[in-house]
């Protein structure tokens, strides 16, 4: 048994927090707004981001992050990206050696191009950093159904561990080296989704999904092959996996929004009517960027910049992307004649 803290009150912490109880560790959950401790208190369910999940009895709410993150053995950071770094350097002073630091957000920060492993490893030197990810709404983990997702570190001994204190029956969770390639499936994938959301708004059918998850699976590979993550990782779960859920899934807030959009909303209007973090509107500047500094071809990725940042039409990005010029689907491949 693990003494544990979940650092992020969202839909995504508290579907883990329920799993890390079910295992036997002890959990604590912080958030930073005093009402919805007082709410997690008395309801024992997020009723707003979790609704129908009930939380047992003795699991611990506070707005005290020093209470919250001194002395436990696994700190899950769950806060969105964007607020990854403020919140990695409030808890800095009250980690000491040996913690392990877990983030299970998806992003890039856009400033550095930064994964939010790394940004955890700068905030907290004093911390062990791993990652989760994979193939996993929060609503389906929540209530058991089952899941498989992927731990990754640096060290090996710090990926069993996480692996230990999650997995069980209904939660398996493979480990890898390759934090990198799991980092940028995962943020990745949040954009193509996007644009996936935006083609069912538009009303496109099956044919239009299937290639945007399979081009967009290869762009995403061409990036994170160059940045030096491995093939492996990008057709498994934290990739191919991952990327499959998101686009396909009526729990996907990044689909949701961009069907949104598909159907002539504003990014903001769309962002408003989902009502939780958007985060591939905060990696899709991030991930163009990357693309341009690896000198790497993303369309896709392109389109969907130009239609939440340029105002570009929805019909007229996808046809722009269906009439770009022709070309072979792999170029490793040799024709015999």
């Amino acid at each position: 048994m693990a003494d544990t803290a979940v650092i992020g009150a969202g839909s995504w912490g508290i579907a883990l927090a329920k799993v890390l109880h079910t295992n036997g560790n002890q959990v604590t959950v912080w958030s930073l707004l005093a009402d919805e401790v007082a709410m997690l208190e008395r309801e024992h369910e997020h009723k707003d981001k979790l609704p129908g999940v009930t939380l047992p009895a003795d699991m611990r709410f506070t707005t005290d992050l020093k209470e919250a993150v001194q002395g436990r053995d696994y700190l899950i950071l769950a806060v969105p990206s964007v607020f990854t770094r403020s919140t990695a350097a409030s808890m800095a002073p009250y980690v000491t050696a040996g913690q392990v630091v877990v983030c299970v957000a998806k992003g890039i920060e856009e400033a550095t191009l930064m994964t939010l492993s790394d940004i955890v490893a700068e905030e907290i030197p004093a911390a062990e950093t791993a990652v989760m990810c994979g193939p996993s709404h929060a609503e389906e983990v929540g209530t058991g159904l089952p899941t498989t997702v992927v731990a990754g570190a640096a060290k090996k001994s710090v990926a069993e561990g996480v692996q230990d204190i999650f997995m069980n029956e209904v939660f398996r969770v493979y480990t890898s080296p390759d934090v990198l390639g799991m980092e940028l499936g995962g943020s990745l994938k949040n954009v193509i989704a996007l644009a996936a959301g935006m083609a069912d708004g538009l009303g496109y059918g099956d044919n239009t999904k299937a290639a945007l998850i399979t081009r967009g699976i290869s762009e995403i590979g061409r990036l994170a092959l160059k940045m030096g993550a491995k093939y492996e990782t990008l057709s498994g779960l934290t990739g191919i996996g991952d990327l499959i859920v998101t686009c396909e899934s009526r729990h996907s807030r990044n689909r949701k929004a961009g069907m949104l959009i598909g159907q002539g909303y504003t990014m903001q209007q769309a962002m408003d009517e989902v009502k939780m973090v958007v985060e591939g509107v905060y990696s899709a500047k991030a991930a163009i960027a990357l693309a341009r500094k690896y000198g790497v071809d993303m369309p896709i990725t392109e389109s969907v910049n130009q239609v939440l940042f340029e105002e570009k039409p929805v019909r007229e990005a996808v046809a722009e992307l269906m009439m770009r010029d022709r070309r072979a689907e792999n170029s490793a491949l040799e024709w015999s004649e």
